[in-house]
């Protein structure tokens, strides 16, 4: 079990970080070719159906479905499972088909509604942004079948082909940004163009696995079946629950279109530098452990599953704490290896830098989420984390608030980095969400505080400050970097990284830490978790 788990996380990593290296590929040309102002119409157009994907795809849909598939393939037969995809597609497929066009016709509405700053920022930034929008949104229907087909392979234990799905996406988007754009009059739409024909290909991708498979037949619209409307009633908290976040995220760029030309490009840029770890990491962990606590609430075996979910948050707590404290001091050696080139300028680098810094305690809090709320949805509980939600959203939503009147009532709404604060706000919510999600569960007796986490998490805590230290005084300032040769920036960057691996592990060695203590180990007599 523990090495079926290490080489599916292993599996689902190394697949998701081919994805999101060339996702940041995809990003640096990108960079390059389209000015940091010009680029928000993108960032908006891409932005939109990226947040319903994650409310209906990757959020509510996958928590809500996977259990349930996980549960038809334990309990029921083939033809049983096939019936469900069967009717989960073609009802799925229908209403967001709707959804789609409803959002092609509302474009102008919506733009208007998620960045009224467009209005009054260059001339015609605007129409553009509506035009591109209609390119990008429905890609919500194909990122959703995508994620259906997904969930299926997933609970079938087959995660390289899902996951590789948004490496396809990337490709084609390259393609669009590097080779055809100069066919288009206004070359950020080539980006928008990019997004919606790499969504059709990524759904088209996952097909054969699934006919070989014999999983599925043809998607016909079924929303009586017992399955879909289970999966209708487990969506409807969840929905709302990921609804929080995403409309965090959308006030964040409402207000994001207010401040200073480029600062919701700034902020994209800064969030796909910590999607790497992010994604790589924590999203590859949580989409492997899911169909097994699913599998494990099935059969009734609580230890079982407090003790894989225990399991995860020792390998978050290894891994992201180091990288979250990494990604802040070296937020500009990053900001510059990756980035700054072409139109992308040392400004630019400045601001995205600063962001970056600020984000850095959002990949823990948002790292601990994927992980603690898979605990939820495993047992089919979608209304604890909408409560959590709601709660994070609140605090968040109320210091941007007081960042936006802060900063008017200085006469600094326009000022170069005001973005940063929003980057700051959300780290704190995410951090208050992860929070209140470990107290349910452990007051829920899932999670068992004890004396072996907390001594480990002190231990983690004086490796990473020591790895801090290091590359702090090995890494030097803005200006180095930002005058030395590609070359140099890349070999010295990826020497640092080195280094502080180096450090970091050896520090935990000499402070007693050893392999076998993350590794997945049968529950105690009472159930206990070590964690």
């Amino acid at each position: 079990m523990n090495r079926g788990f290490f080489r599916s996380t292993a599996v689902v990593g190394a697949t998701t970080l081919l994805s999101r290296i060339t996702g940041l590929a995809r990003e640096m040309v990108f960079a390059a070719i389209i000015p940091a102002v010009m680029l928000e119409v993108y960032v908006l157009a891409n932005q939109i159906p990226n947040l319903l994907r994650r409310l209906f795809a990757e959020g509510a849909f996958s928590q809500a479905f996977v259990p349930v598939v996980a549960e038809y393939r334990a309990k029921r037969s083939t033809d049983e499972v096939r019936d469900l995809v069967d009717s989960v597609a073609g009802t799925l497929g229908g209403v967001l088909a709707i959804v789609s066009i409803l959002g092609v016709i509302v474009a102008p509405l919506i733009v208007w509604l998620c960045a009224p700053g467009f209005a009054s920022k260059q001339a015609g930034q605007y129409e553009l942004a509506v035009e591109a929008l209609r390119w990008t949104f429905p890609y919500l229907l194909f990122v959703s079948l995508t994620a259906l087909a997904g969930g299926v392979l997933n609970s079938y234990q087959k995660f390289a082909l899902p996951a590789f799905a948004s490496v396809v996406l990337n490709v084609v988007m390259i393609v669009f940004a590097a080779w055809i754009s100069p066919y288009f009059e206004q070359p950020v739409l080539a980006l928008a163009a990019g997004v919606f024909v790499g969504g059709i290909v990524q759904v088209v991708m996952q097909v054969p696995a699934l006919l070989r498979m014999r999983l599925v037949r043809w998607p016909r619209w079924n929303p009586q079946h017992e399955a879909v409307r289970r999966i209708a009633l487990l969506m409807g908290p969840a929905i709302i629950g990921s609804s929080m976040g995403q409309l965090s995220v959308m006030l964040s760029t409402a207000i994001a279109s207010l401040l200073a030309d480029g600062s919701m490009t700034w902020l994209f840029f800064a969030d796909r530098l910590v999607e790497f770890p992010l994604g790589v990491f924590s999203i590859a962990l949580a989409t492997v452990i899911l169909p097994s606590l699913s599998a494990h609430h099935a059969k009734q075996t609580p230890a079982e599953f407090a003790e894989t979910l225990a399991w995860a948050l020792r390998l978050v707590c290894l891994i992201v704490i180091p990288a979250s404290v990494a990604m802040l001091v070296l937020a500009g050696p990053l900001t510059v290896v990756i980035y700054h080139r072409g139109k992308f300028s040392g400004f630019d680098v400045d601001m995205t830098q600063r962001a970056l810094m600020a984000f850095s305690l959002a990949l823990l809090g948002w790292s601990l989420i994927k992980v603690l709320a898979t605990g939820y949805y495993a047992r089919q509980d979608t209304k604890g984390p909408v409560r959590v939600a709601m709660r994070s959203l609140g605090l968040t939503m109320a210091l941007n608030v007081v960042v936006v009147a802060a900063l008017w009532f200085t006469g600094n709404l326009k000022s170069a980095g005001a973005h940063t604060l929003l980057a700051l706000t959300n780290g704190v919510g995410a951090m208050l969400n992860a929070g209140l999600l470990y107290v349910g569960l452990a007051r829920m007796g899932i999670i068992q505080p004890g004396h072996v986490m907390r001594g480990m998490l002190a231990r983690i805590v004086i490796a990473s400050s020591a790895m801090a230290a290091l590359l702090a005084w090995l890494g030097g300032d803005l200006a180095f970097w930002l005058d030395s040769h590609t070359s140099t920036r890349v070999l010295r960057l990826s020497g640092l990284i080195v280094a502080g691996i180096v450090v970091y592990f050896g520090v935990l060695w000499l402070l007693g830490v050893r392999a076998k203590q993350f590794r997945l180990q049968p529950p105690g007599p009472a159930g206990e978790s070590p964690l």
